[in-house]
């Protein structure tokens, strides 16, 4: 089996930003990851990246907040798209 493409958005986020998706389905989970996804979850403000959701192979999976990577819980899919929202409006509310 290939990789197989599941999300690929960006989606406008104000005037000065937005937030780009990307969740492919791998056969073989990611190094230091317990599931076959592999995704990068970023909201980018005025050309800089300031919340990342990803599974870096080697890292696994963790988050980069303002430029500090702290571990993540991945449960589901489903669960992960919901914190990165969360995330996304805490952010723009801070």
């Amino acid at each position: 089996m290939k990789a197989q493409v599941l999300v690929d958005d960006r989606i406008k986020q104000g005037e000065n930003g937005f937030a780009e998706l990307r969740v492919l389905l791998v056969p073989i989970a990611v190094r230091g990851s317990a599931h076959t996804f592999k995704y990068s979850l970023s909201l980018v403000i005025e050309g800089v990246c300031v919340l990342r959701f990803d599974n870096e192979a080697g890292k696994g999976d963790h988050y980069h907040l303002n430029g500090i990577e702290l571990p993540y819980n991945f449960f589901t899919m489903p669960v992960l798209l919901d914190d990165f929202w969360k995330m996304v409006d805490e952010w723009r509310q801070a």
